[in-house]
C-alpha cells in the first residue's frame, strides 16, 4: 500500500537561486511549508521583490522502503514556474501556479542522503497564464502549498473518477473509474475492489473488477436509503478503491455526494429545486504572507462565507484554489463556481495551448467535489475569442459531461459558447443608451447584454466592488451607500427568475499590484476587510438567512450626531431579518418600523429603514441638540428576539480578543486568527478610537506580521502560526486605554 508524508520541516531556503544549487547543498534559512518566498508588509510595499528567482534545498534520506518502489514528490501548489532535480537531475517542471503536479524520484534516488533542489521563479512570465497583461491581485511566490513524500508499488491508482445517476431517485447509481500510474510501462494483471463506503468508511456495497492498462471501471446501480447532498445537510460518501496486480498493490478514496445542479432559462435548480445564488468571490491571499496559509486557514474562510455572510455560493476568483477549501465546501454545503487562472488578458499560441491544460488539470483534480457546480472555462473579463474558447469548452465537456460551463466576461454581446452565460455586471451608476431618462438600475436586462433574441441560463458573477470602494474607516454616509448598493442588486436579482442569481464582488479587501486599488496595494472592495472582519455590507447578506438560523439585527451608524449629513439621527438603515423593530430615541415613546417592502420587494428580508415617515415631526423636532440613546428591538412571530442598545455618550470599556480556535495544531503549518475589538458599554464597536495594539506570542508559535497595530475602525486582527514546536503558546494583547488579554492556545 502507498505511503504518503507530509514534507512540512526541514527545508532550507534560498533568496536568490543560483545553479550551484541544483547538484550542491547550501546552507540557508529554514523554513516550513507552506511558505511564503518574500513576506509582506500590509501596505504601500514593492510587488516586484518576488518577481524573481527563488530557491527550496530539502536532504532526502534514502528508506529501505524505497527499494523497489515508485517514489515521488506531490506538490500541491507553487508560484509560478517551478523546476525540481534531485542529486543534479531535472524530474519535473511545471508553469502553472495553481495545479498540483508531481515529481518522479524513483531513478536518481540512491542510497544515503538525496538532495532536492526546487527552483521557484516568481517572474510574471507572460508565456504563462494568468500573466502578459495587468492583473488586479498579487500571485505570491513559494511553495505556497503543502508537499507530499508519496511511495507506492510500480503501478498504483492515479485517480479515480466518480460520476453519479438518478439522484433524485431511491434508485440512485455510481459509476467508478480507475485511472492508473504505470510510470515504466510494465505489464501485469489484477484486479480492483471498489467499495462504496459511508464518508466515514463503512462498507455499504462492493464489486470486484478485472485490471488492464486502461485502468478499471464499475457501476453501483439500484441503491436505495442514500442521502442527497443538500446546502443544510451536505451527506457525503466514499469511494475505496483497492488494486491487487502482479506490480503491486495500492489504494485510494475520494468521496463525493448526490446531486443534481442545473442552470437553465428559468434560473439555478440543486436538486431540482428553485435556488437563487448568492454568493460572493475570494482571493486565496492573507496579509503579510500571501497565498501560504494551510489548512486551517482555507477552511475558516469556507466557514466565514457559510456561517457568518450566509452565502449559498463562492465563486474562486481567478483560479483553482486550495484542495482544503474545496474540501470544506464539500463538508458545510457551500457551492462552487471555479475557474482557470487568468485576468482580461489572453496571450499567443503557447499562452492558449497552457490555459487549455489549466482547464484539463482543474476538472481533474476536482471532479468529484458536489459542491462545484459550474466550471469556468473563459478568461476573466477577456475578449471573445471563437477557436480558443471552443477548445476550452470541449476540454471541461471531454473531461466531465455532468456539469455544465460557464465563462466570465463584462463585454456586451459577447458570444456564447458555454452553457451558461455568466457576466460582470457593474452597471449600478452607468446609464445605458437603453436607460437614457430613467433613474440608474442595479443590473442590466439579460438579453440587453446578451444581445440574443431569446434566453439563456444568465448568471451575475460581479457587481459593485471597484465601482464603489469603502474601507472601514470610511464615513458613515459612504457605509450607508456601500449597503444600499448591495441591497438594490441582490433585490433585483431575487426579483427577475431568469437570472440565477447574483455573485458581489468581493468577501474581503485584497492586495494588489501598484495600478488598482486605493493607491496603498490593497483593493478596499470587500464587504468584509483583509482580516475577515465584516464591514456595514456584510450583513446586507447576513440578514438575508432565516431567523431560525440566526437573528441579525445591525444598524448601519456609528450614531454619532457629528457624522450624519445635517446632524440628524434619521435616515438609519437597520439590517435585520426580523419581522418588525421597535425604535426608541433617548426618553421618547417607541416606534414600530415594518421592513422596507416598498423599495426591496423582492428580498427574503428587506432591510428596515427609519426616517421622518416614521416620526412625528413635532417629537423630531424636539429631539432637539442633545445627542441620546438609541433602542433597537426586533420582534419575529410578535417576540422581542434581539436588543441593540446605541450609546448617546459612547466610553471605551472593554478590550475583546477573539481566537477562532484554542487549539494549534504543531505537525502542520497552522494558523489562528485572532480578531480585537475596542468596545463601548453596550458592547459596539468604538470606529475612532485611536490607540495602538501590542502584541506577544510565546511557547510553540509566532506571530505573522508587526508586534503593534493601529485600531482600523475599532478593529485590528492578526494570526499566530505554529512552529513546530510541541508547547502550548501564549498570545497577550494589550492597548493603553483598555489594557490587557491573555489568550493561551493548546498545543495539539
Amino acid at each position: 500500500m502507498r505511503t504518503v508524508t507530509p514534507l512540512t520541516a526541514g527545508w532550507e531556503f534560498h533568496a536568490d537561486f543560483s545553479n550551484d544549487l541544483i547538484a550542491q547543498p547550501k546552507a540557508g534559512a529554514s523554513v516550513r511549508l507552506p511558505h511564503n518566498a518574500v513576506d509582506l508588509d500590509m501596505n504601500y510595499f514593492d510587488e516586484r521583490s518576488f518577481q524573481k528567482e527563488f530557491g527550496y534545498q530539502y536532504t532526502l534520506a534514502w528508506q529501505p522502503g524505497f527499494a523497489g518502489k515508485e517514489v515521488a514528490l506531490q506538490f500541491d501548489g507553487a508560484m509560478a514556474n517551478t523546476v525540481v532535480w534531485l542529486n543534479g537531475h531535472q524530474v519535473a517542471s511545471h508553469k502553472d501556479g495553481y495545479t498540483p503536479f508531481k515529481a518522479r524520484l524513483t531513478d536518481y534516488l540512491q542510497e544515503g542522503n538525496n538532495l532536492l533542489t526546487v527552483k521557484v521563479d516568481g517572474s510574471e512570465n507572460p508565456e504563462i497564464p494568468p500573466f502578459g497583461g495587468q492583473i488586479d491581485y498579487l500571485t505570491y511566490a513559494g511553495i505556497y502549498r503543502d508537499v507530499w513524500l508519496q511511495v507506492t508499488d510500480p503501478v498504483s491508482i492515479a485517480n479515480l473518477k466518480i460520476e453519479t445517476s438518478n439522484e433524485l431517485s431511491d434508485a440512485k447509481g455510481v459509476t467508478v473509474k480507475g485511472f492508473l500510474a504505470n510510470p515504466t510501462g510494465l505489464a501485469f494483471s489484477g484486479t480492483a475492489l471498489v467499495e462504496l463506503c459511508t464518508v466515514e468508511g463503512a462498507v455499504l456495497q462492493q464489486q470486484t473488477v478485472a485490471v488492464d492498462a486502461d485502468g478499471f471501471s464499475t457501476s453501483f446501480e439500484q441503491l436505495a436509503g442514500l442521502q442527497l447532498w443538500e446546502l443544510d445537510s451536505p451527506a457525503l460518501y466514499l469511494v475505496r478503491a483497492t488494486l491487487a496486480s502482479s506490480a503491486g498493490s495500492d489504494q485510494l478514496s475520494a468521496r463525493f455526494g448526490f446531486r443534481t445542479a442545473r442552470f437553465t432559462t428559468e434560473g439555478f435548480s440543486l436538486n431540482g429545486k428553485p435556488l437563487k445564488i448568492r454568493g460572493l468571490n475570494r482571493h486565496q491571499s492573507f496579509p503579510y504572507v500571501g497565498y501560504a496559509m494551510g489548512r486551517r486557514a482555507q477552511q475558516k474562510d469556507a466557514d466565514v462565507l457559510k456561517e457568518v455572510l450566509k452565502c449559498n455560493l463562492v465563486r474562486t476568483s481567478h483560479y483553482p484554489q486550495s484542495s482544503y477549501f474545496l474540501d470544506r465546501c464539500d463538508e458545510i454545503g457551500l457551492l462552487v463556481f471555479e475557474e482557470i487562472p487568468g485576468w482580461q488578458h489572453i496571450g499567443g499560441a503557447a499562452w492558449k495551448d497552457e490555459s487549455v491544460e489549466n482547464v484539463r488539470r482543474m476538472v481533474e483534480r476536482d471532479w468529484n467535489h458536489p459542491s462545484i457546480i459550474l466550471w469556468g472555462v473563459r478568461i476573466n473579463e477577456s475578449q471573445d475569442d471563437h477557436e480558443f474558447y471552443t477548445r476550452t469548452n470541449a476540454m471541461a465537456h471531454g473531461l466531465d459531461s455532468t456539469r455544465q460551463t460557464g465563462g466570465v466576461r463584462y463585454i456586451e454581446n459577447s458570444e456564447l459558447l458555454e452553457d451558461v452565460y455568466t457576466v460582470n455586471d457593474f452597471c449600478h451608476v452607468a446609464t445605458p443608451e437603453w436607460m437614457r431618462g430613467q433613474p440608474p438600475a442595479p443590473l442590466r436586462p439579460p438579453r440587453y447584454v446578451t444581445g440574443l433574441d431569446k434566453d439563456v441560463p444568465y448568471l451575475v458573477t460581479e457587481f459593485n466592488g471597484h465601482m464603489f470602494p469603502t474601507k472601514r474607516i470610511d464615513p458613515e454616509v459612504r457605509q450607508a451607500e456601500h449597503v444600499t448598493r448591495y441591497l438594490d442588486v441582490l433585490n433585483k436579482a431575487y426579483g427577475n427568475p431568469q437570472i440565477a442569481g447574483s455573485i458581489g464582488w468581493c468577501m474581503f479587501d485584497y492586495n494588489t499590484h501598484k495600478d488598482f486599488g486605493a493607491g496603498d496595494r490593497i483593493c478596499h472592495h470587500g464587504v468584509m476587510d483583509i482580516f475577515r472582519e465584516p464591514k456595514f455590507a456584510a450583513f446586507a447578506y447576513a440578514s438575508q438567512c432565516a431567523p431560525q438560523e440566526q437573528v441579525v439585527l445591525e444598524p448601519v451608524t456609528y450614531w454619532a450626531r457629528g457624522e450624519k449629513d445635517r446632524c440628524e439621527a434619521l435616515p438609519l438603515i437597520v439590517l435585520t431579518n426580523c419581522d418588525y423593530l421597535e425604535f426608541q430615541f433617548g426618553s421618547f415613546p417607541a416606534i414600530r418600523i415594518e421592513p422596507d417592502r416598498a423599495q426591496y420587494p423582492h428580498l427574503p428580508h428587506a432591510p428596515v429603514v427609519i426616517d421622518s415617515r416614521h416620526v412625528d415631526p413635532q417629537e423630531l423636532g424636539a429631539w432637539g441638540m442633545q445627542w441620546m440613546d438609541g433602542r433597537l428591538t426586533g420582534y419575529v412571530d410578535g417576540k422581542p428576539v434581539k436588543q441593540v442598545l446605541l450609546s448617546g455618550n459612547p466610553l471605551a470599556t472593554t478590550l475583546e480578543v477573539q481566537a477562532d480556535s484554542s487549539e494549534l495544531i504543531a505537525h502542520e503549518k497552522d494558523a489562528v486568527r485572532f480578531i480585537v475589538r475596542a468596545l463601548d458599554q453596550h458592547g459596539r464597536v468604538l470606529p475612532f478610537l485611536d490607540d495602538v495594539v501590542s502584541l506577544q506570542v510565546s511557547g510553540g508559535a509566532k506571530l505573522l506580521g508587526p508586534a503593534a497595530l493601529a485600531f482600523k475602525g475599532g478593529v485590528a486582527g492578526f494570526w499566530v502560526e505554529s512552529t513546530g514546536e510541541r508547547c502550548d503558546s501564549v498570545v497577550t494583547v494589550s492597548t493603553q486605554r483598555l489594557g490587557q488579554h491573555t489568550t493561551t492556545l493548546t498545543t495539539c
